[in-house]
């Protein structure tokens, strides 16, 4: 590693890190609806926004109301992405004239979007029109990042709150989220990008002539916009088939460090939110902090295994560095090694090389960062609130050791809370061992895989969690745009998403209606380095003892016969 490599890496900490606690505290004060500077501005249209849906910002719901104001919320979103998709060639700001897409890949498409997984079975510039991207994919990637703070505020507000049956209203924190919350971070990004060269506009695409006497179609579009929810709402969609790799999308090496730290931005500054919902910010210390040993764990061994000679030119011929095949070329290894891991660490999905490039241990990695569920760091909202359920688990695991009965925060956890918590640990295996060993022993679905051997069995599986964690990345090779695929990886997604917030919401109503019990020095802490590492081993147990089999078939299998 290069010198500039180290800079990389402490600018992309420091761009995360330094700006995260303030802006935590300013998410609270948005979703509790107390005055910001932004206030003056946004207020009256929060207002109207209230008026012309009817909503009063006032009624609270209980977690079942919130639950179906949701679910209704999302149906309608996909309802309307799908017919947008299928229709497109009869809808205007269609330049190329494109045809509507085949309705299980709308069906994937729109249930992907919906989700905030964005898993792209398709290339964005030569299958979707302008308003296709803008109407329907952008606006789902707004609304979808605010549903995860949604329903994240509301398990907050279920722990922080004694003796209730609300834990607030739907509408009014969408609206929050999304007016305060991420749009005008969106613009900002956007306008940056666009300064760096990411084009926004409206024009047809170019036809140009190549230097080898060469045609070539030049794609354009509103791509900045996109570029920005993309990584602030940790969506990943690229606008262009290649994603970030691709100089439309990632020009520079500023941009390509400005859009690496938008993926987790958001998600760092919701612990420090929830600090101050449960008033003790050494709570969020304690997250942050398990947050951290995850990522440095996962970004060590990345790091360490992509800078490995490859063992086939393991010849004195040969002087070997970091191999570049498959990476970011413009920016070097590290930046392609650090995305990626950052990329699965979070729920973003987008990426600025080839995973299925990667050397195994490193596939292993992003497997692994999206195979505990998404939790170190995660989506915006859905990665803290998936990390509140393995506290949950740690702290109910230390009342069995320690022989009393679990409590977080003086929360009693018992039986019902128990049980919620079990149908989330279910959510990952079902969707990634049942309808991945469905996928991988028919004949017909496992033809999409185009590699033999472990590898090709780690592109499968790379699939199935991806979809089932909402992550969206991809092992290129995997021919994933088939009727079957489409519709169980859709599947994937939908039990990926909702099998997480039905429960969450549960709990929190569960959560919201307990008495609060006085802390005393017999119960056990949440905010200590022993809490932290309890908390860390219980993730990787809980996701090792699942998927440790699976992983043993593919990259590690496959790192063992390349000899390293």
């Amino acid at each position: 590693m290069h010198s500039y490599d180290y800079w990389l890496i402490l600018a992309f900490f420091a761009l995360v890190l330094v700006p995260a606690p303030f802006l935590g505290r300013f998410y609270y004060k948005v979703m509790e609806g107390q005055r910001t500077w932004l206030t003056p501005i946004l207020g009256p249209v929060e207002r109207g926004c209230y008026r012309l849906a009817g909503v009063d910002p006032q009624a609270e719901q209980s977690w079942q109301k919130y639950a179906l104001a949701l679910l209704a919320f999302n149906l309608a979103g996909f309802l309307l992405l799908f017919l947008i998709l299928v229709f497109q060639d009869h809808l205007p700001l269609n330049p190329q004239n494109l045809p509507g897409q085949e309705w299980t890949l709308a069906f994937n498409t729109a249930i992907s979007f919906m989700t905030n997984t964005n898993w792209q079975s398709y290339s964005g510039e030569a299958s979707l029109s302008y308003l296709s991207q803008m109407v329907g994919l952008t606006v789902q990637n707004f609304v979808s990042a605010a549903t995860g703070l949604a329903v994240l505020v509301a398990l907050c507000r279920g722990i922080g709150r004694k003796s209730t049956k609300s834990l607030g209203n739907f509408w009014v924190d969408m609206t929050r989220a999304t007016l305060y919350g991420l749009l005008p971070m969106c613009l900002l990004l956007a306008l940056y990008l666009v300064w760096q060269g990411v084009p926004q506009t409206f024009a047809q695409y170019v036809n140009a002539v190549t230097m080898q006497g060469v045609d070539q179609v030049i794609p354009l579009g509103p791509a900045a916009s996109q570029i920005a929810i993309k990584q602030l709402g940790t969506n990943g969609g690229g606008f262009f088939g290649v994603n970030s790799a691709h100089p439309f999308e990632n020009p520079t090496a500023w941009s390509n460090l400005f859009e690496l730290a938008s993926i987790i931005l958001i998600p760092v500054a919701l612990v420090f939110t929830f600090g101050h919902y449960v008033k003790d910010l050494r709570q969020s210390r304690a997250i942050i902090a398990c947050m951290l040993a995850l990522f440095l764990i996962g970004g060590a061994t990345s790091l360490w295994a992509e800078y490995q000679p490859n063992p086939t030119l393991n010849n004195v011929a040969v002087e070997q560095t970091a191999p570049l095949e498959g990476k970011e070329a413009r920016f070097g290894t590290t930046a392609t090694v650090l995305w990626s891991v950052t990329t699965t660490a979070a729920s973003n999905g987008s990426v600025n090389g080839m995973h299925d490039s990667l050397n195994p241990l490193s596939g292993m990695v992003a497997l692994v960062n999206m195979m505990v569920g998404e939790v170190i760091f995660g989506g915006v909202g859905a990665g803290l609130y998936g990390m509140l359920l393995n506290v949950l688990i740690a702290v109910f695991l230390a009342g069995l050791m320690i022989g009393r009965t679990p409590e977080y925060l003086g929360k009693k956890l018992q039986a019902r809370e128990v049980q919620l918590l079990v149908v989330t640990l279910m959510v990952m295996p079902i969707g990634v061992l049942v309808l991945g060993a469905i996928a991988a022993s028919l004949p017909g679905p496992v033809a999409a895989v185009s590699n033999p051997g472990a590898h090709g069995f780690s592109q499968l599986l790379y699939a199935y969690t991806s979809a089932s964690a909402n992550n969206g990345s991809a092992f290129g090779g995997f021919g994933a745009n088939t009727p079957f695929h489409n519709l169980m990886l859709g599947l994937g997604m939908l039990i990926g998403r909702f099998g997480y917030i039905l429960p969450v919401l549960a709990l929190a109503g569960s959560l919201a209606m307990k008495k609060t019990a006085p802390i005393s020095q017999n119960s056990f802490p949440t905010h200590g380095p022993l809490f932290v590492t309890l908390l860390t081993v219980t993730i990787l147990l809980v996701g090792g003892l699942t998927f440790l089999p699976t992983l043993a078939l593919g990259p590690i299998a496959e790192h063992l016969s390349m000899g390293f």
